[in-house]
């Protein structure tokens, strides 16, 4: 039986809301921003959540992921084919976390409450948070090298060869710091902001990468000299060799999401609109800048011998300042679009969540914000190899245990019921588990996790591993991280829903 005062209330569609949120507004485990969405406030439409992925989807990063595999040797059809399936895999997890958030109203974090109880939670939120921070910083690092190339073609050569502090010239530190400054003025002003920012940006985000793409194939002299160049991997031993680690980072690219999508999805109109709207959004917008860059790329390869996985570097060396500016300009609001949704939403209500009563959206955002500083993202994207095979992959096989947890929990264990009510409950109801934490819950992601990334191995890892006879697993750690984590959780599954419908 729940604590809950009073049953919720069922919609026609199957949404639910709370009649009264009265009982447990004086929980610690309460603030109103982690309270569930009432059922007139889920006003997103289909169109809300494509415009959230094209907003999302592309970016200077995103760019980069495409580009980085022409920069490792694969042709544009391998690269394509790569990053396409590995959209198409992750997209399954995120459709089954999304529909929590919008059958409940809930937050990623309170939703976790349900598998590693009210205080556990707080161990995959703020796993999940430390990540966001590392991307927002990756994503504002990019960003403000973007717009130093902008000012640099106006203001001439004495900006980009500014005395250098810190191994970067002062000019391009003053760009990413006053592109960190833009972006927090926005999160300040909460979530509808950022809404109706992607909603307006989304349609524009694409001009700057076709106008590299268009000067790229002017140069070049069509696609001829693009399509035909070969791969350097082929398709042997050495291109599977990289294929698989490859395909597992492009999953993890947006593994976070798979996570986090509660969210934005608290704020559906329907189960119909959210699950169109990322299925529309996910695998063409990131289908289509996947494209955009690989061929791009290859063309860049083409006309300078090399291939330059980096927009703003490419752009640099581009005749024309108007396309330089015009270029850059989309991509910066790409950029500041993507960062608010991806990677600010979701540690926000992290650390809200995990100091309700202290942090409210906008202070975890600042939050955010510091920790993307302190990361130095300027290192983790600094090589193609790391970026992909050590950053991506390592915290991929982390989260895919967390998700196999969610995907087990919610949908198998639990046959998607949550007692909403006793997910704020402080001391008692079905999620406080054992003082607060779920035990199982933690078990079966830290066997996820070991099993997926205690074979890391390259960058900055031991060339035998971490753990060396689990190196073989490493090259394939989302999937063993989900499949370890859904399976273990399983097992102990009798014990737990027991204790969930007490």
């Amino acid at each position: 039986m729940t604590a809950e005062s009073s049953p919720p209330r069922v919609t026609p569609d199957g949404r639910v809301e709370l009649s009264d949120v009265g009982p447990i507004e004086g929980s610690r485990f309460f603030n109103p921003e982690l309270a569930p969405v009432p059922v007139e406030q889920r006003t997103w439409t289909t169109y809300n959540f494509f415009a959230l992925w094209m907003g999302m989807a592309h970016n200077i990063p995103s760019y980069t992921l495409a580009a980085s595999l022409i920069a490792l040797g694969m042709d544009w059809v391998q690269a394509f084919l790569t990053i396409t399936l590995g959209n198409l895999i992750v997209l399954v997890p995120m459709l089954l976390n999304s529909h929590a958030g919008t059958k409940y109203g809930i937050p990623f974090p309170v939703f976790a409450r349900a598998f590693y109880g009210i205080r556990g939670a707080n161990l995959v939120a703020l796993l999940r948070a430390f990540i966001a921070c590392a991307w927002f910083g990756i994503q504002t690092w990019v960003g403000g090298k973007a717009l130093h190339v902008i000012v640099g073609r106006l203001a001439g050569d004495g900006w980009v060869s500014a005395s250098e502090v810190g191994g970067q010239p002062w000019t391009l530190w003053l760009c990413f710091f006053g592109f960190w400054v833009v972006q927090m003025l926005v999160i300040w002003r909460g979530m509808e902001a950022i809404r109706r920012f992607e909603n307006w940006t989304a349609p524009l985000v694409s001009v700057g990468f076709l106008i590299l793409l268009g000067y790229v194939l002017v140069k070049a002299g069509g696609f001829g000299p693009i399509l035909h160049t070969g791969s350097a991997l082929g398709w042997g031993p050495d291109f599977w060799k990289v294929f698989f680690p490859a395909l597992m980072g492009m999953i993890a690219f947006w593994s976070t999401l798979s996570l986090n999508m509660p969210d934005f999805t608290r704020f559906g109109g329907s189960q119909r609109k959210q699950a169109i709207g990322q299925v529309l959004g996910l695998p063409t917008t990131m289908s289509f800048i996947a494209i955009v860059a690989i061929l791009t790329t290859s063309g860049a390869q083409a006309l300078y011998g090399e291939a330059i996985w980096d927009p703003a570097d490419l752009a640099s060396r581009f005749d024309s300042t108007v396309l330089v500016i015009v270029a850059l300009v989309s991509l910066v609001l790409a950029t500041i679009s993507a960062n608010l949704a991806a990677n600010v939403v979701s540690p926000s209500y992290d650390f809200s969540n995990a100091f309700p009563r202290r942090i409210t959206f906008a202070v975890g955002g600042l939050i955010t914000g510091v920790i993307g500083i302190l990361i130095q993202p300027w290192r983790l994207i600094s090589d193609p190899s790391i970026y992909i095979f050590a950053w991506l992959g390592f915290y991929g096989g982390l989260l895919a245990s967390v998700a196999g947890v969610f995907v087990a929990g919610y949908w198998v264990i639990g046959k998607t019921e949550l007692h909403l009510t006793d997910l704020y409950l402080d001391g008692r109801g079905a999620y406080w588990f054992n003082g607060g934490w779920n035990w199982r819950a933690v078990l079966a992601t830290l066997v996820g996790s070991v099993l997926a990334v205690g074979g890391a191995h390259g960058g900055p890892f031991p060339a035998d591993g971490l753990i060396p006879f689990l190196k073989p697993l490493y090259d394939y750690n989302w999937v063993v991280g989900f499949a370890a984590g859904f399976l273990v959780f399983l097992a102990l599954k009798d014990n737990t829903a027991k204790e969930t419908t007490r």
